[in-house]
């Protein structure tokens, strides 16, 4: 918003609205990599991130995030115990996947998935999605 006072120009600007934290549990180190920086180009803090899911469990449990990116196979072992931490939390998440739809748990078909390889619009849009309909209430702030 361009505002006039006498003969200056006055840009005024808002501050672009607080991105929710992510958690990124993806094995491969060049995908996890590469979404760290999409979320960071779309202003989405990383909480943290890992390839373990030992190390994901513990994370689940005790780091402060908005929202979660799964890999659902996780070096050979799948997701479920994780997402159930944070569904206890709760917290929203969304899967990544290069196997479909029919390689998610069972419990967890009615989740948001991203079909690996996804761009950065794509990522963007159902982080959007998610957050807004998990609601503000499970947003941390701060």
């Amino acid at each position: 918003m361009v505002s006039l006072i006498g003969e200056r120009a006055m840009v005024m600007t808002t501050p672009a609205p607080r991105r929710g934290a992510v958690l990124i549990v993806e094995d491969e180190a060049m995908i996890r990599m590469m979404v760290a920086d999409m979320l960071g180009d779309l202003g989405y803090p990383i909480a943290a991130e890992t390839g373990d899911i030992d190390d994901a469990m513990t994370l689940a449990r005790t780091a402060a995030f908005d929202v979660a990116i799964l890999d659902v196979n996780v070096n050979g072992k799948l997701i479920s115990p994780v997402a159930d931490i944070i569904a206890a939390r709760p917290r929203p998440f969304v899967f990544v996947t290069g196997y479909g739809t029919q390689g998610l748990p069972q419990n967890y078909r009615d989740r948001p998935v991203l079909q690996k390889p996804f761009q950065m619009e794509t990522l963007a849009n159902i982080l959007e999605s998610v957050l807004r309909g998990h609601g503000s209430d499970h947003l941390l702030r701060g």
